[in-house]
């Protein structure tokens, strides 16, 4: 076995080993279910030798047999549905552990890893491939441990009965080990590819799915189908040929076995026909029984092995999201419990693809209380500078400091918690709208929930609703335009208003006499709270304190609305283009 697949066998054993109780429980019962399906032989050997011949049968000697049998087969089926529920309760436990702790690395991975990876293949991560290891598990729990005990208890039966026919068996045997190792080594990479594959599909069909309107709109439907088609054709491809190979190991198995049998039966043969007592018809169909149930388990392991490559793979993937960087740690040596407002970016430099450069030593103080403007076209750093004030992106230079501490020292959920944002991105969860709205106070009253569904514009609609505020959102937001998911999450922020705010073309998707009414109301809401505002209208920007020009990622002017027009530069332009007509 690979070194890696070793390494991926001992993580799942540590997340076997936190239900030490019920594994070892199991092992028990495989232990005990195995040895009493190992007696029958015996039993079943006792009865032959009482058949004298046709005329003369012990019936009195056969009923106690019959009897006892009868017992460990009952008792067999009781043992073998205990520990299959065991494997069932165990698997599902441990590969619940693993989702946990793929959905707890997602909310501690930086933004920059999600967005380099596509959603899609993330999801299939943490539920495609999670379930196929699960399907792994369980048959390597129902299958490996009563299989390798089995082979252990005929062994000692075996040998118990006559040595020289056991060695021919144990000599013949590990073919059938050998073949089944050669495959799987060969199958494991095309398993993984299969997986990997498959998260690129799953990702191809969910951007899809999430942009129909768009394909359909731009009449590329055909365009799209064939996309599928060959990234389909490629997983299949993969999926056939991971498929071809492990279908090569069940029947060479069972050829070796075959092989193992016939031994078996030869050399059990000619023991009875050479008299003596050495071994006798029923001890000799005893044995048969035995060789049988000594190499049945190998089928079965290699079934296992060949399962538990696909789910090693799948593993695989699930790991690398688990160790995936998480954000850098925090650090606590600044505190912030309700901040002035007062912001210093120092010297900032950042960019996404380090042989690109984007922010270019950007410098500017807001103070506290101001209302700043971040405008400029499009491309030019404006989100990118609101994600480093978030800590969403750390700089590559230079410093950011919130009433002179630096963000880096102190923890992000500090930092955030300063912070009101409206993005021009909506996210509306599958709950009822009140649920939607108390996200960032979620001991809200009715009365503020309703004022400020209110003050946002938001309550208009809300009561048309046929439950109100308890009307519960699917998937789809049931038919929300993007104005009233917008206004939802305006909503948000005006129930739960923090010291300072973000809004990122916040009135974007709202009609023109709604903008006016939730304008008013955020600059009630921006009154003595430091405030950041992207906004490509520049019509929605002119009370602004300080506004930002950016263009190629530097700030190329400053100053107030009336300032920056006198002065008849890029903002004159930018301004006056808006209005041609």
């Amino acid at each position: 076995m690979k070194k890696n697949n070793k390494g991926m066998l001992r993580r799942v054993f540590a997340y076997i080993g936190r239900y030490k109780a019920p594994t070892m429980l199991s092992l028990i019962f495989s232990f005990v279910s195995a040895a009493l399906i190992l007696l029958l032989p015996v039993i079943f050997g006792d009865m032959i030798d009482l058949i004298a011949g046709p005329e003369k049968v012990d019936f009195k000697g056969m009923l106690p047999l019959i009897v006892r049998a009868g017992i460990i087969i009952a008792a067999t089926a009781v043992l073998q549905w205990l520990q299959n529920f065991l494997n069932n309760k165990i698997t599902s436990d441990v590969v619940r552990d693993i989702r946990i702790d793929a959905m707890d690395k997602i909310g501690r991975l930086p933004v920059a890893y999600l967005d380099a990876h596509p959603h899609g293949d993330l999801i299939s991560r943490v539920v495609s491939d999670t379930d196929t290891l699960s399907e792994g598990l369980l048959l390597g729990f129902s299958q490996l441990f009563s299989g390798v005990t089995t082979i252990l208890g005929t062994l000692i039966f075996m040998f118990s009965l006559n040595v020289k026919m056991t060695l021919w068996v144990v000599v013949i045997t590990p073919l059938s080990l050998f073949t089944a190792r050669f495959i799987a080594r060969h199958t494991h990479d095309m398993f993984l590819k299969q997986s990997q594959t498959k998260g690129a599909l799953t990702a191809f069909i969910n951007e899809r799915l999430g942009n129909q309107k768009t394909v359909k709109a731009f009449g590329k439907e055909a365009d799209s189908a064939e996309e599928f088609r060959r990234k389909n054709d490629e997983m299949t491809g993969f999926s056939l040929r991971a498929i071809f190979f492990s279908s090569l190991v069940n029947p060479t198995t069972r050829f070796v076995n075959s092989v193992v049998y016939a031994v078996a039966a030869l050399t059990g043969a000619l023991a009875v026909l050479a008299g003596g007592g050495a071994l006798t018809v029923g001890g000799f169909t005893c044995f048969l029984s035995y060789a049988t149930q000594y190499t049945k388990p190998f089928n079965d392991i290699s079934s296992v092995i060949t399962e538990l490559q696909n789910a090693l793979a799948c593993a695989k993937r699930v790991f690398e999201l688990i160790d995936a960087q998480p954000e850098s740690a925090d650090h606590t040596a600044a505190s912030l419990d309700t901040a002035a407002g007062r912001v210093e970016f120092k010297n900032v430099s950042f960019s996404y693809d380090k042989s690109k450069k984007l922010l270019q030593e950007i410098s500017f103080t807001a103070a506290a209380g101001q209302r700043v403007a971040i405008v400029g076209p499009t491309g030019c750093g404006k989100t990118t500078l609101i994600n480093l004030l978030m800590r969403f992106y750390d700089a590559d230079a230079g410093d950011i400091l919130i009433d002179g501490k630096s963000i880096y020292a102190m923890p992000r959920e500090t930092l955030r918690r300063q912070f009101g944002m409206v993005l021009q991105e909506t996210w509306i969860k599958n709950a009822s709208i009140r649920e939607n709205i108390t996200v960032g106070k979620p001991d809200a009253t009715d009365r503020e929930i309703k004022n400020a569904a209110k003050m946002s514009g938001a309550y208009s609609f809300i009561k048309r609703l046929p439950k109100g505020f308890d009307t519960v959102l699917g998937a789809d937001s049931d038919g929300l335009s993007e104005g009233q998911k917008q206004l939802l999450c305006i909503t948000r922020v005006m129930l739960a208003p923090a010291p300072m705010l973000i809004l990122d073309e916040a009135t974007s998707s709202i009609d023109t006499r709604t903008e006016l009414l939730v304008t008013a109301d955020f600059d009630r809401l921006m009154k003595g709270r430091t405030s950041f505002i992207v906004a490509h209208r520049l019509s929605t920007i002119r009370n602004a304190d300080l506004i930002l020009v950016m263009n190629e990622g530097n700030i190329i002017e400053q100053g107030t609305h009336e300032s920056l027009l006198a002065k008849g530069g890029f903002y004159r332009k930018l301004y006056e283009s808006q209005f041609e007509k």
